[in-house]
């Protein structure tokens, strides 16, 4: 029997409780004075470009080491709105020359789908500059989840288990179900291999609904899975959100993807997932009402704050920070500093 069988036939055994219940508020934002516990550091720059791009993650690189994997989103064919391939190309080609872009398999049919579908839109997108390692192409391989209540394992790419250090570099933008992607959604979903990892997270079992998970839920198992990864990865793991071309719709949407409203904002990093996903919600909801009403309605919508509220109750990182503007001389700034002045989007 194959593993992702073998994973298939152990139903609920991967889970952590037998009746576990969603947590609320993933529909109220929590507001920066209204917070706990220590400051993590948290890196912006106004730069939208290669030269910004390469200026956030050595920020953050110190513990980068050995096999590196770069955990990105390459996206659906032609989708408009991922991370430039130039800029990700001018990364590698200076900080990361021996790392490989690490993906899996959707969940969803599409172009994406198996191997032999993922492959091609690679090369459709512009993906070809360097190795990119499909993590589920051949098998899964279960990582314990530490503390988690929906999961007491989760299913991800066997070749995961080839990297020494994760590389996450992400488009911050909407999400139809997670009401944001940020780092956590570009682990939790996009280390989960494409057949069991995500069923896990998506469907209830027994479900003809393959989207039957939602809300605080969603948030929860999606939260779940990427602990598993840092937990796995430890000091070696660093992050890089890209807030630029920010759509409501993940580019798993590719060209249907809704159209942009959003200003463009900059690149954020930090070692510490949470500080850099709350960091890049802050400055969301420090826009002006008409900058962000689209992307708050999403968020909030989808009860996508829940992801935030509970990656601090797991104990994954921290939701206060020190926002250092690297354009100004290292000075700590505020969410609002940071997005004065935005200037009304353009598509390239």
């Amino acid at each position: 029997m194959t593993m992702v069988a073998s994973l298939l036939a152990m139903g609920t055994s991967a889970f952590a409780q037998q009746s576990p219940m969603p947590g609320k508020g993933g529909d109220k934002y929590v507001a920066y004075d209204e917070r706990n516990g220590n400051e993590s550091i948290v890196y912006f720059t106004r730069s939208l470009g290669p030269d910004g791009l390469v200026k956030a993650y050595e920020q953050v690189c110190g513990n980068i080491k050995g096999n590196v994997g770069v955990k990105l989103h390459t996206g659906e064919q032609n989708g408009p709105n991922i991370i430039p391939r130039e800029w990700v190309r001018a990364l590698l080609q200076k900080d990361l020359p021996e790392a490989k872009i690490v993906e899996t398999n959707t969940y969803y049919e599409g172009d994406r789908y198996t191997t032999e579908q993922h492959r091609k839109t690679l090369e459709v997108n512009g993906w070809t500059f360097c190795p990119v390692d499909i993590l589920d192409e051949e098998d899964t391989l279960t990582l314990p989840v530490y503390g988690g209540k929906w999961f007491g394992k989760m299913s991800v790419g066997s070749h995961l288990a080839n990297y020494n250090s994760l590389v996450v570099l992400t488009h911050f933008k909407g999400h139809t179900q997670g009401g944001f992607g940020g780092s956590n959604k570009n682990i939790g979903i996009g280390c989960a291999d494409g057949r069991v990892g995500k069923a896990w997270i998506h469907t209830s079992p027994g479900q003809d609904n393959q989207w039957d998970i939602s809300k605080e839920e969603q948030m929860e198992r999606m939260t779940e899975s990427t602990k598993s990864v840092i937990d796995y990865f430890g000091k070696n793991i660093a992050y890089v959100n890209v807030m630029r071309n920010m759509s409501v719709s993940c580019d798993c949407e590719g060209v249907n993807a809704a159209p942009v409203v959003t200003p463009d904002v900059g690149i954020l990093s930090s070692t510490d997932i949470l500080a850099l996903d709350q960091a890049c919600v802050d400055l969301v909801y420090a826009m002006t009402e008409a900058e962000h009403h689209d992307l708050v309605e999403r968020i909030e919508t989808r009860h996508g704050l829940r992801q935030l509220s509970y990656m601090k109750e797991l104990g994954m990182g921290n939701n206060r920070y020190v926002l250092i503007d690297l354009d100004n001389g290292g000075k700590r700034i505020t969410a609002a500093e940071a997005v004065k002045g935005l200037k009304p989007f353009v598509q390239e």
